[in-house]
């Protein structure tokens, strides 16, 4: 069974650490393969990168289609492009940031999520309330470092650390979702450091996946999921259409 994370910008060492992450989850007779973006940002920090990476994230999906591919994971928090992608493939897809929520919902009585820029945390905030997980949601923080920096920054995971402890100590999360893929080799380390269950999403999603083709649930194919009408595209976008 394969299972494709689709790494929606166009960093190939964004990939690396998604992989590895997502390999985490891989199970016996479970082949998780983890593609870069073709097209798209370097990195994906606001609406306007969200919006470009889409056409990248359908365009692996399409390709996954043609491979066989049981299932998709799309590996940023924004969640980009998972409704359009549903309408494409056939299995499960699943978005990071919920995966990593509804986990959460699940390891304690509340948590809180702790991204990367402070612009970025209406989008967050957002996909919370999207999910119906308002209730269970303590807060979202931010540590405003760039998506790149936390593979380049050597502060980096001191500030990170910072955000989850203070997200513990004064909002009361019981639980932490680490709101962004370039986290995730972070995990391990904040979770020793905290005493309380750290969330990679990457991982929880692949094995989400996983578990769903591994059962054989599909996506519907039904109503807004259905196939989307055939007409055609032009410009850029021409080899999308019909």
């Amino acid at each position: 069974m394969l299972i494709r994370v689709i790494n929606p910008n166009t960093t190939v060492a964004m990939t690396t650490l998604i992989d590895k992450s997502a390999q985490l989850a891989a199970r016996p007779g479970v082949l998780v393969e983890a593609v870069t973006s073709e097209m798209g940002p370097a990195s994906i920090e606001s609406h306007y990168d969200e919006a470009l990476s889409v056409p990248g994230i359908l365009a692996e999906i399409a390709a996954g289609e043609e491979d066989g591919a049981a299932g998709y994971v799309i590996a940023c928090f924004g969640d980009p492009g998972v409704d359009a992608a549903r309408e494409l493939a056939a299995g499960p897809v699943l978005g990071i940031a919920e995966a990593a929520m509804r986990a959460a919902s699940c390891l304690g009585r509340a948590f809180s999520v702790v991204t990367t820029l402070d612009r970025t945390r209406g989008r967050a905030a957002e996909l919370v309330d999207r999910y119906g997980l308002r209730p269970v949601c303590r807060s979202v923080r931010a540590c405003d470092l760039p998506v790149l920096a936390l593979d380049s920054d050597p502060g980096a995971p001191a500030r990170v650390l910072a955000e989850c402890r203070a997200a513990r100590d004064a909002d009361g999360a019981d639980v932490i979702v680490l709101g962004c893929a370039g986290m995730a080799d972070l995990c391990a380390a904040l979770s020793a450091d905290l005493g309380i269950p750290v969330i990679d999403g990457v991982s929880v999603a692949t094995a989400a996946v996983a578990g769903l083709a591994g059962l054989g649930l599909r996506s519907s194919g039904r109503g807004e999921y259905a196939p989307p009408p055939r007409k055609p595209y032009t410009g850029l976008l021409h080899g999308f259409g019909s």
